[in-house]
């Protein structure tokens, strides 16, 4: 804790600090509460994971536009409650004990102790996140992760890509494609027979809808499909609710960056609309839930109406069924290399995700008229 003490100490945070302790069990960054002494402000303090993120400068310049713009847009419409509403990031002190935030209009918001990067950030009190998946959270998704895009529409600032190509469907075929072509863990021409010609069939199969489902990128450089500042990673539990169970703001923001509106609506589907986990073996219960999506929709239509184009909302049915379809494509990839990026439990665990992604793909597909019509019923 005495290392944890000095770097918080490297912030300009108010307050002594009385305690530190983790907090939550996320995958990415290592995360911890800072209780301070007194009534004042506690803080949570984060250990950049910059494996994932590389460039952290680029990382932390997009949070800081992001809510700096937010937190304006929330002054002009007279919100009283803005410490709850959005992120606060503490700039670093400087030489002397001065504060960053006195002598530059763009302090540093990140630590790099020579080996670690790490932030603080006010902890929001009095909120919660929830892991509850049904249809009215959903919609309350839907709606929140609308609003969130919305309100970034007008950013002033240029973002860059905290994970480049991230959603680039074209890449990843282009990926899976390098993947077979190698053969590194000679999976594609095992001596099990019948494995072998399952993997050339699912192969034939991704083929099949490939061009298809690159329909994105196509449109984008046609000129008819914008990129927008997106949160690329919409879960129920990246958002912060109230006592009352009111949305108080969207948390997470390591992966806003621009992106199509598909990557918000298709990866919260992905996910929210499968009944079982996406490494479920049991490929009998994997459904694409229509009841999911008509409420993650009807929210997100909802808080996307000041922007969001006809060409963009007609084409959320195909968002629903890309995100599923480029994830099995990834978990494929990955299976063929040699198992190289996904932690795996055992063997054919990227092999049986992406049997299950792809039967959940087939469900969004074959639901695909009932999602326009759906779409078209909203207005």
């Amino acid at each position: 804790m005495e290392n944890l003490v000095e770097i918080v100490k490297k912030f300009a945070i108010e307050g002594d600090i009385k305690d530190i302790k983790p907090l939550g069990n996320g995958l990415i960054n290592d995360t911890y509460k800072v209780t301070t002494k007194g009534n004042g402000d506690d803080y949570v303090l984060q250990r950049i994971n910059n494996a994932v993120f590389t460039d952290v400068d680029l990382l932390q310049s997009n949070i800081e536009a992001v809510t700096r713009h937010i937190r304006k847009k929330l002054e002009a419409c007279g919100e009283k409650d803005i410490k709850r509403r959005v992120l606060r990031f503490i700039p670093l002190k400087s030489e002397g004990e001065k504060l960053d935030v006195l002598i530059s209009e763009n302090p540093k918001t990140y630590y790099f102790d020579g080996q670690k990067y790490w932030r603080v950030s006010v902890f929001i009190q009095d909120a919660y996140t929830y892991e509850t998946v049904d249809p009215h959270y959903s919609e309350m998704a839907g709606e929140a992760f609308g609003n969130f895009e919305a309100m970034l529409a007008d950013i002033p600032d240029k973002l860059g890509e905290t994970i480049p190509d991230f959603h680039n469907m074209e890449l990843r075929l282009r990926q899976l494609v390098q993947a077979a072509r190698d053969d590194k863990a000679g999976r594609l021409h095992e001596d099990d027979h019948s494995e072998s010609q399952e993997l050339h069939k699912i192969l034939s199969e991704i083929d099949k809808y490939g061009e298809e489902m690159c329909k994105a990128e196509q449109l984008h450089r046609e000129g008819k499909l914008p990129k927008r500042i997106c949160h690329c990673d919409t879960k129920v539990n990246n958002m912060m609710f109230d006592e009352d169970g009111n949305v108080l703001c969207v948390i997470d923001l390591d992966t806003v960056m621009p992106s199509f509106v598909f990557s918000d609506f298709g990866d919260f589907l992905r996910t929210a609309a499968n009944p079982v986990a996406e490494d479920s073996p049991e490929l009998d219960k994997v459904d694409f839930d229509m009841n999911i999506f008509k409420a993650f929709s009807r929210g997100y239509i909802k808080g996307t109406k000041p922007f969001l184009t006809p060409i963009e909302k007609e084409n959320l049915p195909y968002a629903a069924c890309l995100f599923p379809f480029m994830q099995a494509v990834r978990f494929f990839a990955d299976y063929i290399n040699g198992d190289t990026y996904y932690k795996i439990k055992y063997p054919e665990h990227n092999l049986v995700r992406t049997r299950n992604q792809m039967r959940l793909f087939e469900s969004a597909m074959s639901k695909a008229q009932q999602m326009k019509d759906w779409i078209a019923s909203l207005g």
